[in-house]
């Protein structure tokens, strides 16, 4: 809605009455994921619109996985989700972003969430949400 606002302060756009219906759908049914290969057309295409304007990868440059362990204490993600993190799709990516937020133990959340919202990367850090993009 902040992207493409009501017409008329009344209706909504195009792309947000796409969504709406695949959402009241997924309420309808007590879905807390889309299957993204069923997906009509034009909600697919305003939620990959969406997806563009969030940030790409959860990291926030302190990764434990170099250091041996199966789950980063930085973000949250698996080692196998770090390494596959380029090839995987938006959706798999969401699909990620959801369950670690859901669980919210890693330090993005809690130790360093200021530093994770600002994007702050550290000098040659390849692997920082702000060189990503």
């Amino acid at each position: 809605r902040d992207q493409r606002p009501s017409p008329d302060g009344i209706s909504l756009c195009d792309e947000v009455k796409s969504l709406a219906e695949v959402y009241a759908l997924m309420v309808y049914y007590r879905e807390t994921v889309c299957d993204d290969v069923s997906m009509p057309k034009a909600a697919r295409a305003a939620w990959l619109a969406w997806y563009e304007t969030t940030p790409d990868t959860p990291c926030i440059a302190i990764c434990s996985t170099s250091q041996g362990d199966d789950i980063c204490k930085g973000c949250g993600r698996t080692f196998d989700e770090v390494q596959l993190w380029p090839e995987m799709s938006p959706f798999e990516k969401r699909a990620t972003w959801r369950r670690i937020t859901l669980d919210a133990t890693s330090w993005r959340f809690n130790r360093y969430a200021e530093r994770a919202r600002e994007g702050v990367a550290l000098p040659g850090d390849v692997s920082s949400p702000t060189l990503q993009r």
